[in-house]
């Protein structure tokens, strides 16, 4: 089953001075995520590691146990050391389980978002040579086993036991298996620009930084209940939901996915200290009544970011709840360039997405140009938390400058204290509720409706979330399409729920720049009129 091992050689790498300048700095370590598992077993075997929705529950030792027990099974099936797995499933206790597991046998996980429809599945199954895909029942009909070519199995949780369908015989792991902490671990996606999502490259020890920062930051501890809402595949959800809880040996709230007062409910229930979402989650979280009706005040601390809070209810949820927001700025590709801390004064943490983090190295840039002491530009870093960018190098030079520094899609300034603000975007995304939609895929996907000429997607004003996916389109001929005929066709063709058109519009004729290419400005001041036009009204 093997897929070529671990060769990542086409990836950007980290010099042997880098990786011993930051080892003796202690911000990496040799220390694996299932080393961390280990030792938790042994030192606080029966604390509650992993509690989800579905109500059951695991310890350390159970947790430890079970991953073992699916590493043994995946052996015996045939899994080597650098295959890559993917992973379709819903948030739970048993993915967490499972991600261990894979990484005890040796191979790499290829995290796939539980919303993700079959057209994106399919891609990145192909662009990542995945060689296995592990699902739970909702995403392995007989249709999807048969649409992706390759062996597929079904992970299950009983009585708190993650197990896989397979009546193969487990075979014991042996320590040539074992992954280290520069190894790749992890193979997620992220929004592409041209069509269909990219995979970026992780090792353990680029979250093991991200990981110390959150500790500081939040003076987090073992005794700390997390209650994370955001899905695991993804960089927030990767280090909320599993590396900072496994490293640090404290409780994780795993909920399927997100509803505000479903989530309120589980604060109060389990009496969550630290709460990870992105900045529209806690929006919503603020406007619901819910927030008034549950007791959230054992809540300490609030890691979110992703796009600007709102000032006023932000500060209101502090004094209703007693916790302390703070806010970061990165990506599943650069991690963390600058944070908010608790000793930072409100305004600081509420208003700005922090203090420029020293290590990472961040400078501005236009184009190639360095324009860091304008103190606006597009920011770059270089530092421990970097992924090792996207894999077989796609769009090495999109998101590297000509001398090796990571970009992030946006527009920031730095002020004097060394604050940053996202001004901003360089790239056409829509952020929704803190996620980058690619317009480009939102379009690819459009025009696959045989009623639809040209298509083209920009962001909606939203109150909540910021923004939302609006569809411009030219029809054939004459012919007709209401945006529920729309959405209901790409459901059938399989695209993902988060490149669902949120209104459509139809115009004879899409405006042109001088170039022949679609006027996109003019398309976003067009969606903002009738917005206001209509009071807002999506």
């Amino acid at each position: 089953m093997s897929a070529g091992g671990l060769d990542m050689a086409d990836s950007p790498a980290f010099t042997d001075e880098e990786s011993a300048r930051y080892r003796a700095a202690g911000w990496w370590s040799d220390v694996t995520l299932s080393d961390a598992v280990s030792a938790n077993a042994q030192h606080h075997a029966d604390r509650v590691a992993y509690v989800d929705h579905l109500g059951g529950s695991l310890t350390w030792r159970e947790f430890d146990s079970a991953a073992t027990a699916l590493a043994e099974q995946l052996v015996g099936v045939g899994v080597v050391r650098g295959d890559r797995i993917a992973v379709w499933h819903g948030d739970s206790a048993a993915i967490h389980v499972l991600f261990a597991a894979i990484e005890r046998c040796g191979a790499v996980v290829v995290g796939i978002g539980a919303r993700a429809g079959s057209r994106e599945v399919a891609a990145i199954l192909r662009g990542s040579r995945s060689t296995l895909l592990i699902s739970d029942p909702v995403r392995s009909d007989a249709a999807t086993r048969a649409a992706f070519g390759l062996p597929i199995l079904e992970l299950t949780d009983t009585d708190g036991a993650p197990r896989l369908d397979v009546e193969a015989a487990g075979a014991a792991l042996t320590s040539e298996r074992r992954l280290g902490a520069d190894d790749v671990f992890l193979i997620n996606s992220t929004s592409g620009t041209t069509g269909m999502p990219k995979c970026v490259v992780h090792t353990q020890n680029r979250w093991y930084y991200f990981h110390q920062k959150a500790v500081a930051n939040g003076h987090l501890t073992p005794d700390d209940v997390v209650l994370p809402v955001i899905p695991t595949p993804y960089g927030f959800g990767i280090w909320t939901s599993h590396t900072t809880p496994i490293y640090l040996g404290a409780t994780a709230v795993i909920q399927e996915r997100f509803n505000a007062r479903a989530t309120c409910q589980a604060i109060a229930a389990h009496r969550a200290t630290v709460l990870c979402c992105v900045s529209t989650q806690l929006t919503m979280l603020m406007a619901d009544r819910a927030s008034r009706e549950y007791d959230l005040s054992s809540l300490r601390v609030v890691f979110t970011g992703g796009e600007a809070l709102p000032y006023r209810p932000a500060a209101d949820f502090e004094t209703l709840t007693g916790a302390t927001i703070l806010q970061f700025y990165g990506s599943n590709e650069t991690g963390i360039l600058s944070a908010t801390t608790l000793s930072d004064p409100q305004p600081r943490r509420l208003r700005t997405a922090g203090r420029i983090v020293p290590e990472m190295s961040v400078r501005l840039f236009d184009g190639d140009r360095d324009v860091t002491d304008a103190g606006r530009g597009q920011p770059a870093c270089r530092g421990p938390a970097t992924s090792l960018g996207y894999l077989d190098g796609t769009d090495h030079d999109q998101l590297f400058t000509r001398d090796g520094w990571m970009r992030m899609g946006d527009i920031a300034e730095i002020d004097a204290d060394g604050y940053l603000t996202v001004t901003g975007r360089t790239s056409d995304f829509i952020l929704r509720g803190g996620k980058n939609i690619s317009a480009a895929q939102v379009e690819d996907a459009a025009a696959t409706h045989p009623a639809i000429a040209v298509a083209a997607a920009v962001a909606m004003p939203d109150p909540v979330f910021g923004e939302k996916v609006c569809l411009y389109t030219e029809l054939v001929d004459s012919q007709a399409l209401d945006l529920p005929a729309l959405v209901q066709h790409l459901l059938a063709v399989g695209v993902s729920k988060e490149l669902l058109p949120e209104r459509l519009v139809v115009l004879d004729e899409l405006p042109r720049s001088s170039g022949g290419k679609v006027a996109k400005g003019v398309l976003r001041e067009d969606i903002r009129a009738r917005m206001e036009a209509g009071h807002g009204r999506s």
